[in-house]
């Protein structure tokens, strides 16, 4: 037997153990999981999940599916240390587990302010499933929340709450929102989106002061004016979770290093999701920009199918990852998707060009270098981001005057 160890429960773990086991490699697996949950769907937590105190987890597999594929899970049992030339990983129950390969599936962990203790009872993060929990019984007493970070989660939530009844405002100190993800046209929509459901949005904010007693915030000062905190939410990002990588002497720069098959600087060691930093592969160049670069993402998609590529590197097999990169957020009535990378700001020959869909609130932008698609952003138009996929991976570049001509659907470009 060769042991293989996985260390993680988020969205790049199960996808990785039903390859294995379809490869009859079941038998062979530990599933080491630090929450008490088996893995589940970490979207919802943001959603549905805050909205209905009945909502419970959705587990990717059930129990028995790890059972009858022979897969071992080790549940609310971090693993604590990873000793590479004995090729054991020791878990905080005090057990060692062998392994002949091992896998980094860690994630990534909230990031916060140096200002506020982690223990104040009424500022909240959310990551996982213990996060959600205490976030949705404090928005069950609260009247208004205030969210610091106009990113994905934090804007998913605030638009949660509001739809509860909260008094919502964002604060956002960046210029725009979503300004590291979405195009400036999107951002502009998003903004408009929120405050009209009645969320008081502050981009490019300046926030400066914390008043808190040790066990609660008071109030926080906003371009130089105090005001009172009921509820507060850090979505200011998040920080990939090598700390096991690094005690263990792998080669980490914002998040694990590893190659084209996934491998870290450790042959015996991979990394997937969220913490793996990778190259990217040249065949891609056209939808990533310049090959030779490197890139970590934070999505359920790169988790996917960075899972499917580790089960064949696992197998022997030299697999590159090369997977079109796609995203996805749910704000309320606004449902964003998005295909591709955008160019980055200065590119030249970049330019962009407008789908109109069926009402004002739904649209296309198509993103192009040149005569090449390089990316489209949706605003609820799921069919445009279906088919936008389809497109990128295919490598067909519409000409924009098509592509945006709304009585010309993107699917006739395939037939």
């Amino acid at each position: 037997m060769n042991p293989i160890v996985i260390i993680g429960g988020g969205h790049a773990a199960p996808p990785l153990c039903a390859a294995l086991a379809e490869a009859g490699l079941g038998a062979q697996v530990h599933l080491v999981c630090a929450e008490p949950h088996l893995p589940y769907q970490r979207p919802p937590l943001s959603k549905a999940y805050l909205k209905n105190p009945a909502e419970t987890l959705q587990a990717h597999r059930a129990e028995a599916w790890y059972a009858q594929a022979g897969i071992t899970l080790h549940r609310a049992d971090p693993a604590v240390a990873i000793d590479r030339s004995a090729r054991t990983v020791q878990l905080q129950s005090g057990a060692s587990l062998p392994y002949g390969q091992l896998v980094l599936a860690t994630g990534t962990r909230a990031r916060r302010l140096p200002q506020l203790p982690a223990t104040l009872a009424n500022v909240a993060v959310l990551r996982h499933a213990g996060d959600a929990d205490a976030l949705r019984a404090l928005l069950g007493t609260a009247r208004s929340l205030t969210v610091v970070g106009g990113g994905f989660i934090g804007l998913e939530v605030a638009a949660t709450a509001r739809a509860q009844g909260l008094a919502v405002q964002v604060i956002e100190v960046a210029l725009r929102l979503l300004g590291r993800s979405v195009s400036a046209d999107l951002s502009a929509h998003v903004l408009a989106t929120h405050r009209a459901a009645g969320i008081e949005v502050l981009p490019g904010a300046t926030l400066d002061g914390f008043e808190h007693d040790g066990q609660r915030l008071h109030a926080i000062t906003v371009n130089g004016q105090r005001q009172a905190v009921d509820l507060l939410l850090l979505g200011i990002g998040a920080e990939p979770e090598d700390t096991l990588a690094r005690a263990a002497g792998l080669a980490c720069s914002n998040g694990v290093v590893v190659d084209a098959s996934l491998h870290t600087s450790d042959p015996a060691i991979l990394a997937i999701g969220d913490v793996a930093n990778f190259p990217v592969a040249p065949a891609w160049a056209p939808v990533w920009g310049q090959a030779g670069t490197r890139a970590r993402l934070e999505s359920v998609q790169n988790a996917t199918d960075q899972a499917r590529c580790a089960a064949l590197t696992l197998q022997g097999q030299h697999p590159v990852y090369a997977a079109l990169p796609w995203f996805w957020s749910e704000q309320g009535s606004l449902r964003l998707q998005m295909a591709g990378l955008l160019p980055p700001a200065g590119t030249t020959g970049a330019s962009t060009h407008r789908r109109p869909g069926a009402n004002a609130g739904s649209f296309s932008l198509l993103h192009y270098v040149g005569e090449h698609l390089r990316c489209v952003e949706s605003a609820n138009a799921p069919m445009d981001h279906v088919m936008s996929r389809k497109l990128l991976e295919a490598g067909i570049h519409p000409a924009p005057a098509v592509a945006c001509d709304p009585t010309v659907a993107l699917k006739s470009l395939l037939a």
